[in-house]
């Protein structure tokens, strides 16, 4: 007996493909990501020690600084290269998890 369900099947037989396992990323690829947060010191190196922990080979001096308009918030985007999606989706969690980050793109 097979481990599959009536929903995993095609009228074909053919195995239904998981939406969450497709990929349009390539792997490996330099994959940007853009972190915004309050413009305060320290902001920028915490982005780049994440990024440093999921992408040893990260190149610090590709990181690109964009202030909003008021000067309140910075947006840092990060240029990793991404091995898989498990890789990217721990990265989003850490950086999303860090109390100076606002928003992950």
């Amino acid at each position: 007996m097979s481990s599959s369900t009536t929903n995993d099947i095609t009228d074909t037989g053919a195995p239904i493909p998981d939406p969450r396992k497709e990929s349009l990323i390539e792997y490996p690829s330099q994959f940007p990501i853009k972190v915004m947060g309050v413009k305060a010191d320290g902001f920028v190196h915490a982005i780049t020690q994440i990024a440093e922990r999921f992408d040893p080979a990260f190149d610090a001096a590709t990181v690109e600084l964009r202030d909003s308009k008021a000067g309140n918030y910075l947006g840092v985007t990060i240029t990793v290269t991404a091995t898989s999606r498990e890789q990217l989706d721990d990265l989003y969690r850490a950086l999303s998890a860090h109390p100076m980050v606002k928003v992950v793109l």
